[in-house]
């Protein structure tokens, strides 16, 4: 039974780890940074020395091409993501990325030839987190965003995302996007606990979760913190708080469903002035789009019965929303049957975050294969998943691979 080479394998997600590491064992190395090119030049080398053909296209993604016996039909194409969050963990969308490169070296060594060519890719900003929204470089590809609002989206120092990538020598040509493919698979860790504690080692993605981002405004009033008696208040943090603790209670009463405040705005942030004015998002995410259709309007109840209890006002703004992306049964059952052929135990289960794949799904049938994240930890310098469990989703990746690979022009 073909395998890959799991110390190599490692050896290369460590060598990979140095490119940007700090000092707790993470990696910082953001979209289009000296880091960034660093790591691209040394992906560029492990790519031609595995034979493929190297191409660029104008958004900076990175493709790879190992051609097929027969070389009109379309290719399967495998990958992830190089770039990190601000201290991260280095194996979030590495080891997918890596992994590919695993698969085609461990072909090479074989000798093995397949119908399909195979096309790795390492798509550029999949984090967003230099450049938002994420998941620019393969939106872009398949048309999601225009070009025009991706060069002129801006970082924090307003750099624009052109002006980076020609700076990085990683802007190629519109012509080099990727167009057409029979399947994408993408092996990611998993970013959650389920396959830890479940005990599995291998995750196979039905999809990606619908979400929507909610801003909510409350509305007070500013007062002396020192004169004004607590009885007659309008205290928008207050206020807020009291949202916030509900609408967690409802989101911990409804299975699947998850709601985030992530972020909180006060003012006028005064030590000894009653706070007026606060902001702040909700992430709402579930796999059921008509449930998730019906939560907003229990959302706007919680704050509006909340608001009069504490009597100050509200708004509340749909900033963005993303239907579930389900994926084929068929890439679901070719993962969950080359899982079985190894021996590997495995959970059917949908994404929580937002990966490349769910972008690659409007040209393609992809799919997902997840590996245990220690802990569930991930976007953070403790980011950890075993050789172990990396080889085994590495084994399965090359598995389901060939065999897509190896389809005819009417599969």
């Amino acid at each position: 039974m073909m395998k890959i080479n799991g110390s190599r394998l490692m050896e290369t997600i460590e060598t990979s780890a140095v490119i940007g590491a700090t000092e707790n064992g993470g990696l910082h190395r953001l979209t289009l940074s000296k880091e960034d090119e660093e790591m691209r030049a040394t992906f560029t080398r492990w790519l031609e020395t595995a034979e493929l053909q190297v191409t660029v296209d104008d958004f900076g993604n990175m493709y790879g091409r190992r051609e097929g016996t027969n070389p009109e039909l379309s290719p399967v194409v495998i990958g992830s993501h190089l770039d990190t969050q601000p201290y991260g963990g280095k194996y979030d969308g590495i080891v997918g990325v890596l992994a590919a490169l695993e698969v085609i070296r461990t072909l090479n060594d074989e000798g093995v030839k397949t119908e399909r060519p195979i096309v790795i890719i390492n798509f550029t900003n999949e984090e967003g987190a230099r450049f938002a929204p994420p998941l620019l470089g393969s939106g872009g590809a398949i048309g999601e965003f225009s070009k025009t609002n991706v060069y002129d989206t801006k970082d924090t120092e307003g750099t624009r995302f052109e002006t980076a990538l020609v700076d990085s020598g990683y802007q190629g040509e519109e012509d080099d996007r990727l167009t057409d493919a029979h399947a994408f698979l993408e092996l990611h860790i998993e970013q959650g606990p389920v396959l830890e504690e479940k005990q599995k080692s291998i995750g196979v993605v039905q999809g990606i979760q619908g979400l929507a981002w909610f801003q909510v405004h409350v509305k007070g009033e500013a007062d002396h913190a020192g004169t004004t008696p607590m009885s007659g208040r309008k205290d928008a943090l207050v206020a807020a708080s009291a949202m916030v603790t509900a609408l967690s209670r409802y989101g911990n009463s409804i299975e699947e469903l998850v709601l985030t405040v992530g972020t909180l705005q006060v003012h006028p942030s005064a030590p000894n002035i009653v706070p007026s004015d606060v902001t702040f998002t909700i992430d709402m995410r579930h796999p059921d789009d008509y449930m998730r259709k019906g939560v907003p309007m229990a959302i706007h109840k919680i704050l509006s019965d909340t608001s009069k209890n504490y009597n100050v006002d509200f708004t509340m703004e749909t900033n963005y929303q993303a239907e579930t992306i389900h994926f084929p049964e068929k890439i679901q059952n070719v993962l969950a049957e080359e899982t079985d052929a190894l021996g590997y135990g495995k959970e059917l289960f949908y994404s929580g975050a937002s990966h490349d794949a769910k972008h690659m799904s409007r040209i393609t049938d992809s799919g997902m294969i997840f590996v245990p994240s220690v802990n569930g930890k991930s976007h953070h310098e403790e980011e950890y998943t075993s050789a172990a469990d990396i080889e085994k989703g590495a084994n399965v990746l090359l598995r389901a691979t060939k065999r897509l690979a190896d389809e005819e022009g009417d599969a």
